[in-house]
């Protein structure tokens, strides 16, 4: 499968001068909007946070701090509202980290992937079955 990378910007909603825009690996195996740790201040202080844990696909479990409300845009479809976690990561090879884009997000956003384009296109109608 091919990797898809959708521009989407994440904004404080508590301090809407606070955002961050940047490509975002859509991974649907991930149910979260997961940045690394590192840009944390960009986004400022947040209304609520928590620490959380989540399951790595080698099964290895880490821990992360879940911050909301935050404001979540991925270019060509509606801006939703949920958390963002924050976890401790490596940059990969380029020296550039890899944020990641979960199917909670998408499904918001009314976003699907199509498989055989490598792309994401809009869903007409939000799933209630």
């Amino acid at each position: 499968m091919g990797r898809i990378v959708v521009q989407t910007r994440v904004t404080n909603l508590f301090d809407e001068d606070k955002s961050i825009e940047c490509g975002m690996f859509v991974d649907t195996g991930a149910g979260a909007l997961i940045l690394p740790a590192a840009w944390k201040e960009r986004l400022g202080r947040f209304k609520r946070s928590e620490v959380v844990e989540l399951q790595m696909a080698n099964r290895e479990v880490v821990r992360g701090e879940a911050c909301w409300p935050v404001e979540v845009k991925i270019e060509g479809f509606r801006p939703v509202s949920n958390e963002v976690i924050f976890v401790d990561m490596k940059p990969e090879e380029n020296a550039e980290y890899e944020p990641l884009l979960g199917y909670v997000i998408l499904e918001q956003a009314q976003a699907a992937v199509d498989m055989l384009e490598h792309r994401l296109v809009p869903v007409k109608y939000i799933d209630m079955k």
